[in-house]
């Protein structure tokens, strides 16, 4: 698919200075473009760039005026960074605009389809699925029994949707991703044998909610795991069962959540942090990477280490922390001077 110059910038409300007729069929970094390709000019680290690059078309501010020759043809806009991310949207729709029901994929005869659903081949939908308009499930997809979905969902290749789950409207899950497989429910008789405790509940994924791929969100022993509004959830997190993640809070790859912990809304977690289970984080909580939480964490809190203490007093800390070595080799010496003066006497 090519876009010329003039209908990229009719797109983006911009101005062209040069050939609005030329054509574009790809996006590429600026350092590294190339004859057809389109970029964009908003780190003026990159300026020098602009001069050598060999994309056919670059989207820059419009208060910047060359002050050399170029052979890239300009678009001027308000904000050359959140054009560039309008028409990375733009571009991924249209590359991802499939439709029809492709074969061999199964439907069940109970299941209620929506309008404008694709469906990719070798998916599974199950008994009882209600799915709602534009939906997208790419291939090798499954659905299990009773599944719910709403408008305008993305299933990308490979996700598994266990049953009794309840997605809402303009959600996206990504490949790998597992969606209300069984919570870790086991319980230890006299011989220490584990019987395993049925998980009966379910995955609740409220609406514009982002699923990383690879990352898994159990069922609830009773009642629901519950992913609230605008959540974002990178790749490879494991969310265990009863938990709730509060609206807009967003979650770093690698991080693993116990059981019926409650997160509030508007939270940042970094990378591999580690929660146990059955405590409350408030609202508007960041937690910097690598964190281990093990208690309750008020609102507004900002916190880092193992156990997780105060942003400042972990930066304060950490300041004797790699002085420890020295420190030690003080104390001995010390302790040597102080027998010295004992022996003395």
């Amino acid at each position: 698919m090519k876009f010329t110059a003039n209908q990229i910038a009719e797109i983006l409300e911009g101005n062209v200075v040069g050939d609005g007729e030329v054509k574009v069929h790809t996006l590429s970094k600026i350092e590294e473009g190339v004859e057809g390709s389109l970029t964009f000019l908003s780190n003026p680290k990159y300026t020098s760039y602009i001069y050598s690059t060999n994309a056919s078309i670059t989207i820059v501010d419009k208060n910047f005026n060359p002050e050399k020759d170029i052979s890239t043809t300009l678009i001027k806009v308000n904000d050359a960074y959140k054009a560039f991310s309008k028409l990375l949207h733009f571009y991924n729709e249209a590359k991802l605009n499939k439709s029809g029901i492709e074969q061999p994929s199964f439907i069940s005869s109970s299941a209620k389809i929506g309008e404008n659903l694709y469906l990719g081949a070798f998916s599974y939908i199950g008994d009882n699925v209600s799915i709602g308009d534009n939906v997208k499930i790419y291939p090798n997809t499954h659905i299990g029994d009773n599944v719910k979905i709403g408008n305008n969902v993305v299933l990308f290749s490979g996700a598994q949707i266990c049953s009794e789950t309840v997605i809402g409207n303009y959600v996206n899950i990504h490949s790998g991703a597992i969606i209300g497989a069984d919570g870790f429910g086991f319980v230890p008789n006299e011989e220490g044998v584990y019987s395993k405790v049925p998980q009966i509940g379910n995955v609740i994924i409220e609406d514009h909610v982002d699923i990383g791929a690879a990352t898994t969100i159990d069922r609830a022993t009773l009642g629901s795991t519950i992913i609230r509004k605008g959540v974002k959830l990178d790749n490879q997190i494991q969310i265990a069962h009863n938990v709730e993640i509060g609206e807009n809070t967003v979650i770093a790859a690698q991080t693993g959540i116990a059981g019926s912990t409650k997160i509030g809304k508007n939270c940042m977690l970094g990378g591999q942090v580690g929660i146990v289970g059955h405590i409350t984080i408030g609202d508007n909580v960041r937690v910097q990477a690598q964190s281990g939480i093990a208690r309750n964490i008020k609102n507004n809190e900002v916190i880092q280490g193992t156990p997780a203490i105060g942003y400042s007093d972990f930066n304060k800390s950490y300041v004797y922390f790699k002085k420890l070595p020295d420190l030690v080799s003080q104390i001995h010496s010390l302790q040597k001077e102080l027998k010295a003066l004992k022996e003395e006497k």
